[in-house]
């Protein structure tokens, strides 16, 4: 594949796609990292942190997920979080070094009766100077726009895999469905982050068939996470085999030369990666990672671990460039006394 592959593209068909996976492995890489580095500083990683602000009980039927209530993993169940505690875990985020906060909640789509207390978590963590992501379901395009105007940066709804795979992993959503909600948030002016997951059987058609769907979209994601399927007893999913870690790597690799200009993200499944094979997806053009303890309901690599990593390997963390360290802790310390206020408080017993 030329240098051309890293011009910015919408009109990738199969045929080459299959012909960056099957090239091999060095030249990949060398590939990935060349188009990498017109884009980005290699040795910067941008640092998200992934809050649950409700946990469990939700009616789809994703074979991967062990919040679906479809399927009995033993996972305790919570409702809506409060405001003030969603804020004071956003504060501890940024302490630790994210820029970015995600909150994600285990719905099929936001009801009315919990939107104002998800609007008023996007102001407030977006007054601690951190930047906001939600991942809340399906959206209708007036609960789009409530999020834009309450200030969210970023909505995250992954297509999950191919549309041809589509139907043997979830039966409760459409892919229509999930390009409706892609094509409202767009519109609305927030930023996508939309990715999918690897390991629940699908075929290396499937992997490519995803990324053409991704980069194929009017504008390409800011974000694009690659999952690694975190395998949890009592999900359908349980049983499959291992993802090769060069075929893992080979997805990163492809998902930065097709969409030169994201952030692609080392998301699920790092648990199970040793230093070598996180080291190895860097180079591949992965410049983004979930940092902290959880992410949702399984494990992640410990913060200290990862700085631990970034220094062995040189890497920093990307900073954003409109807030100075004094303006987010004087934004931090003046959010979470204005949060205290009783009014913005959601009762989880409710």
């Amino acid at each position: 594949m030329s240098a051309t592959a890293s011009d910015l593209r919408h009109d990738w068909n199969l045929t080459e796609v299959r012909a960056l996976f099957e090239q091999p492995f060095n030249d990949l890489l060398f590939l990935a990292q060349t188009v990498h580095r017109r884009h980005f500083d290699a040795n910067r990683v941008q640092v998200s942190t992934l809050l649950s602000i409700k946990t469990g009980a939700c009616p789809e039927d994703c074979k991967y997920c062990p919040q679906s209530g479809h399927y009995n993993t033993g996972l305790d169940k919570q409702k809506l979080m409060e405001v003030q505690k969603v804020l004071e875990a956003a504060a501890e985020a940024r302490a630790i070094g994210s820029t970015r906060f995600c909150m994600g909640a285990a719905w099929k789509h936001p009801s009315a009766k919990d939107m104002p207390y998800v609007l008023k978590m996007v102001e407030g963590v977006k007054a601690l100077g951190l930047e906001t992501c939600m991942t809340l379901g399906r959206l209708t395009q007036e609960q789009t726009q409530a999020l834009a105007d309450a200030g969210l940066d970023y909505y995250n709804h992954n297509l999950d895999t191919s549309p041809e795979f589509y139907g043997n992993i979830i039966t409760t959503r459409t892919y229509s469905e999930r390009l409706q909600t892609l094509a409202y948030v767009r519109e609305a002016g927030m930023k996508i982050c939309s990715g999918g997951i690897l390991g629940m059987g699908e075929s290396l058609d499937d992997r490519a068939g995803l990324l053409i769907q991704l980069a194929n979209l009017p504008e390409h994601p800011e974000s694009v996470p690659i999952n690694m399927l975190v395998k949890v007893e009592g999900t359908p999913l349980a049983a499959e085999e291992d993802v090769d870690p060069f075929d893992f790597i080979r997805m990163l690799a492809v998902a930065r030369i097709m969409m030169p200009k994201s952030h692609v993200r080392l998301s699920a499944g790092r648990e199970q990666m040793n230093e070598q094979m996180q080291a190895l997806a860097f180079m591949a053009g992965a410049n983004s990672i979930f940092y902290g303890e959880k992410l949702l309901t399984t494990g992640n690599p410990q913060a200290d671990r990862d700085m631990a990593l970034f220094r062995r390997l040189g890497i920093k963390p990307e900073k954003r460039q409109d807030h100075a360290d004094e303006v987010h802790q004087a934004a931090i310390e003046q959010a979470l006394i204005e949060q205290r206020d009783s009014r913005l408080f959601y009762n989880a017993a409710l």
